[in-house]
């Protein structure tokens, strides 16, 4: 291992690290902000945060190489865990949509949500280029793990957003629907080239 690969290495373990305690933040902010205005969105995103803290998980045993996995076996894991955020989302949203629940207003949940999307994005493209660089591939799954919580952060604002300024109940839902469609179209993609 050439010193450049230690270094990819430590860049990648430092991005899992932040990652990790963004989302165990996040799942005690986001407890308080669901449990305050009764939002789907934010209890969903809540439980998103828990899969990619199993996801990251699978990344740091990966780079530091206790409790490795392999790397095809390991990358069908993260797989699993991406598709699980899809399926969760899809029927989350098409249950909020055939209940018309009605959210309360939550500015916590719009703060951390608009703070995540920063997060989540940059976070994304350093492990997508860790990994591109190292030729990792269960890094770069997990980029895209990451970059999906990106973008469900970026639905969950926008949603409760739209509930809280215009009184838009099914926003959240309807923009959730869009990235479950997105991560399942991501999975098909790792799955298949999980093996390459």
């Amino acid at each position: 291992m050439t010193t450049n690969d230690t270094l990819l290495i430590q860049r990648g373990l430092r991005a899992e690290y932040i990652t990790l305690s963004w989302n165990v933040v996040g799942i005690l902010v986001l407890a308080v902000a669901a449990l305050a205005s009764r939002s789907l969105a934010l209890e969903g995103f809540g439980l998103d945060s828990l899969v990619e803290i199993g996801a990251s998980t699978v990344v740091v045993w990966e780079l530091t190489g206790r409790h490795a996995l392999g790397q095809v076996r390991a990358q069908r894991v993260m797989t699993v865990l991406f598709g699980l955020i899809a399926l969760y989302l899809f029927s989350q949203s098409v249950w909020a949509l055939a209940t018309r629940h009605h959210p309360g207003t939550s500015v916590l949940g719009m703060i951390w949500t608009g703070a995540t999307v920063v997060a989540m994005f940059w976070l994304a493209a350093v492990k997508g280029a860790t990994g591109r660089a190292l030729e990792h591939p269960v890094l770069i799954t997990e980029s895209k793990v990451t970059q999906v919580d990106g973008l469900l952060a970026v639905a969950v604002f926008l949603g409760v957003a739209a509930n809280g300024l215009f009184h838009w109940w099914w926003a959240d839902a309807v923009a959730g629907l869009f990235v479950a469609l997105y991560a399942v179209n991501e999975v098909r993609h790792a799955w298949s080239h999980a093996g390459n």
